[in-house]
């Protein structure tokens, strides 16, 4: 009875921290948008670290969208 209870109280599995999820996904797009367009010099490590980033970030979201 007590399983029934708590699967009927989580049917949806969204939280607030979702939230910040998707806007720290955006920031480091963002991040990355501006690292490939600087002319003089670029960062091939931190472009390629932000990229990775934006990779793990992107399959938690898609993740975390359908548990909801």
């Amino acid at each position: 009875m007590f399983l029934v209870e708590n699967a009927a109280e989580s049917a949806s599995a969204y939280e607030h921290f979702d939230i910040f999820m998707i806007i720290i996904t955006v920031l480091i797009a963002v991040g990355l948008v501006r690292l490939l367009l600087t002319r003089p010099r670029k960062n091939m490590f931190a472009i390629g670290f932000t990229a990775v980033a934006l990779v793990v970030f992107i399959a938690a979201d898609v993740k975390m969208i359908s548990g909801w």
